[in-house]
């Protein structure tokens, strides 16, 4: 029952994942930029990922999976090639997707728990 409510949910908190793995990517840059002050009224962080669940769309009831292939559809192959890019630039998600025989071709959504989880939805090219 969880892993069903957890994959009803991966459709609705997938754009929030492109802007976390953008965060975690490691940004190429000139120089290198000052530390940011602390200040008491920051903005709360992204959770750090403290786990990788990889699950194939076809693992999902259904409805999910028409809910997962809307997002994906809507999000373009523009927004996809992203969501790859930033898998591959974070080398503990890339590194779980290795572990299960895998790459970031395959990834085609991702959600994140507040408590670190990633959920990476996966489609075995047909």
């Amino acid at each position: 029952m969880r892993k069903t409510i957890l994959f009803a949910t991966a459709a609705t908190l997938i754009p929030p994942m492109f802007s976390l793995l953008e965060r975690e990517a490691p940004q190429p840059s000139a120089a290198p930029a000052p530390p940011a002050p602390a200040t008491p009224k920051a903005e709360s962080a992204a959770p750090a990922i403290q786990s990788v669940t990889i699950v194939d769309i076809k693992e999902l009831p259904e409805a999910t999976q028409t809910q997962v292939n809307q997002v994906v559809a809507q999000r373009g192959d523009a927004g996809l090639q992203k969501l790859r890019s930033s898998i591959d630039a974070t080398p503990k998600v890339k590194s779980a997707l290795e572990a299960k025989g895998m790459t970031s071709a395959q990834v085609i959504a991702a959600s994140m728990e507040p408590n670190g989880s990633l959920t990476l939805i996966t489609k075995k090219a047909s």
